[in-house]
């Protein structure tokens, strides 16, 4: 099992938690045609916050993955399965870095203008980047 956030454009989503999770939902079915490694099928906003957090925590596959041969257990702890969308960015992370993770992805949605869901949360965090929580 691994610790999930997600990161997404706030114009495309819903206000209220409830049509929220629904339109969730909808986004985690994986349906839109592409491959979801791809960061280039994002906005501006997810591809700038995706561009700067695969710094620290690098994809487990697609161009930006690092040499799995020569990578060290630190870098391999960092290591996260993210699903691209046209909307939203799912990041699959080892629980081993949860709250570094947390932080870093929160601060970075903030930074460049997306949402920010605490996924393996119970009280599911849904925050936009001025600091507003959708309730």
């Amino acid at each position: 099992m691994s610790y999930d956030l997600m990161v997404f454009e706030k114009t495309k989503a819903p206000t209220t938690k409830k049509d929220f999770m629904e339109w969730y939902e909808k986004q985690v079915e994986w349906g839109e045609e592409h491959d979801y490694q791809t960061i280039s099928v994002s906005s501006p906003a997810l591809q700038n916050w995706f561009m700067e957090m695969k710094e620290i925590f690098p994809p487990m596959n697609g161009e930006y993955a690092p040499n799995l041969n020569s990578i060290d257990e630190d870098l391999e702890q960092h290591t996260v399965d993210y699903s691209i969308g046209y909307d939203v960015i799912y990041a699959a992370f080892s629980w081993t870095v949860a709250d570094e993770a947390y932080e870093l992805m929160r601060s970075l949605a903030q930074k460049h203008g997306v949402g920010f869901f605490d996924v393996s949360s119970d009280e599911g965090d849904i925050i936009l980047p001025d600091g507003t929580m959708i309730v």
